[in-house]
């Protein structure tokens, strides 16, 4: 199965955003897009933050473009008769000529400029427009003086804020905090959304993102310096539309389990057989026809009395087995010779693999077991799945988990790069990344998947679609999504994060898979 056609949300970074406004600009007849992008951005505070009784309004407008459009906010609150205080922080000189058109127009308009907040004001709600994207993302320096100052200030109001574009102090392309970053309750962002409010410690202060494109059709823009911009985006959202269109076709009355595929799991080391029975009993839960797990614990099961199905073998009787579809490696594989040995075996076999948690310990550790994941990915065109969290891909890239952090669309793609899989950056919007340079953002999940076992959890669901016959990269994007999504299921049933384990997932999920597939 081949992925399908985008029409999911494109995601795009700062760079490409600064190009399509430079073109954007250049259209004849069109209103500058600062003024489209004040007014879109009144129009949420107005509809989804002012409520009757949120009459007054600080507006912040800093030194760059984002106070523009914090100018246009402002005049545009004060004509629908909030009362706006508006303080900038920049200087009238410096502005860029559509900035400074944006304010004389509020001065025009009867407003006034201060340059601190006042002290003994009382207000309703916060319009954060100090920085927006204006943050240079190639600076790393941590936000110090007056703007640390002035996002404590905004922060310690307790008050509903509502950034424009991006929350100020927030890294448009890597979602970092610059020593201080504004806890806004919504987002409204222009033209696309930016990889900083969807991944790492971004979502801790976007609140609720609003997307609003100002009715450019970036595909139609006139770039010829820049065609990358007229072909498909690089990155984009896997939400539950883009996720619907990844899923397998229903299944027919005349089925068989041959028809659905034979999934194996290695794994489960001594004292850690737990993790690869939840593999392959999520596998099971998820529509693989028939799991064989290979332990490598000398006393292990032969039988796991909670899930009979499970087909325990001994592990060098996994690999004779000639009806597998697919692997997963990792789950308790244990870090000792046997371990290293039998991910040795499964590499250089053509099956697809899901590579998980201790897999990839080895394969950071041995150089030899790397070049065989190379071989196997760059030569043989075998394909096989990463999963590592920033811990494991630090690893993997031999560097620490603050550079992986640091920039985790970069930490994916040269994951990727190094070793020709697809991959899953996990964590805070994880990051799949593909061979051929694509990159995704998955938005479901939340902090209840911080927890032993959920990892497995996702292995077993890559495997489980893996052996039904999506291709890696559709497998790999589904199973993100829908572990997210059913994590997200149970935290509405148990009224938050806390205390969701492992073993809870893979109903939730079949149970989604089942509603989604036949539209229940």
């Amino acid at each position: 199965m081949s992925a399908p056609e985008h029409n999911s949300t494109a995601i795009y970074s700062t760079a490409e955003i600064r190009e399509i406004e430079r073109f954007a600009a250049a259209l004849p007849d069109r209103p500058p897009l600062m003024e489209k992008a004040g007014l879109a951005a009144a129009e949420v505070a107005r509809d989804k933050l002012l409520i009757q009784d949120r009459t007054r309004v600080l507006v912040l407008a800093g030194p760059g473009n984002n106070g523009g459009d914090a100018f246009v906010v402002a005049r545009y609150l004060n004509a629908w008769w909030y009362k706006v205080t508006l303080v900038f922080t920049g200087e009238r000189a410096r502005l860029s000529d559509d900035a400074r058109q944006m304010l004389d127009a509020w001065l025009a308009a009867g407003g006034e400029i201060l340059s601190e907040i006042p002290g003994g004001k009382i207000w309703n709600a916060v319009i954060d427009g100090l920085f927006g994207t204006g943050l240079d993302p190639r600076d790393g320096r941590e936000l110090t003086g007056r703007y640390l100052s002035l996002i404590h200030t905004i922060n310690s109001m307790k008050l509903p804020v509502l950034a424009l574009d991006i929350p100020s102090g927030l890294g448009s392309d890597t979602g970092n905090v610059r020593g201080a970053a504004v806890r806004a309750a919504m987002t409204v962002t222009f033209i696309g959304l930016k990889p900083g409010l969807l991944t790492h410690q971004g979502p801790d202060y976007c609140g609720e993102i609003f997307l609003r494109d100002l009715d450019l059709d970036v595909s139609s823009l006139p770039t010829p310096s820049s065609p990358r911009l007229n072909e498909a985006p690089s990155s984009w959202v896997v939400d539950h539309a883009y996720a619907q269109k990844l899923l397998p076709p229903p299944r027919l009355a005349n089925s068989h389990k041959g028809m659905f595929g034979s999934t194996g799991v290695i794994g489960g080391s001594a004292g850690m057989v737990g993790a690869a029975l939840l593999a392959g009993t999520t596998a099971l839960k998820l529509g693989a026809g028939r799991v064989y797990l290979g332990l490598i614990a000398g006393d292990a099961l032969g039988v796991d009395m909670a899930h009979p199905e499970l087909m325990l073998r001994p592990i060098h009787e996994l690999f004779k087995l000639g009806h597998l579809n697919c692997l997963v490696v990792g789950p308790g594989l244990g870090s000792g010779p046997d371990a290293c040995f039998w991910l040795s075996y499964a590499l250089e076999s053509d099956l697809p693999l899901v590579l998980d948690a201790d897999a990839l310990n080895l394969i950071a550790t041995h150089s030899r077991v790397a070049d065989l994941l190379r071989k196997r990915s760059h030569e043989r065109k075998a394909p096989s799945i990463l999963t590592p969290h920033p811990a494991e891909a630090a690893r993997l890239l031999n560097t620490d988990i603050s550079t992986i952090q640091g920039d985790r669309m970069a930490a994916a793609a040269s994951l990727v790069e190094n070793f020709n899989c697809c991959v899953v950056l996990k964590g805070a919007g994880s990051i799949c990344a593909v061979p051929g340079g694509k990159r995704y953002i998955n938005i479901s999940g939340n902090p209840g998947l911080s927890s032993a076992g959920t990892g497995d959890i996702l292995s077993g669901i890559a495997g489980a679609f893996l052996a039904q016959g999506l291709s890696p990269e559709n497998a790999l994007l589904l199973s993100v999504y829908l572990h997210g999504a059913a994590a997200d299921v149970l935290h509405a049933q148990h009224g938050g994060p806390i205390g969701m384990i492992a073993s809870e997932i893979p109903e939730a999920a079949r149970d989604l898979l089942n509603r989604w597939i036949y539209n229940f």
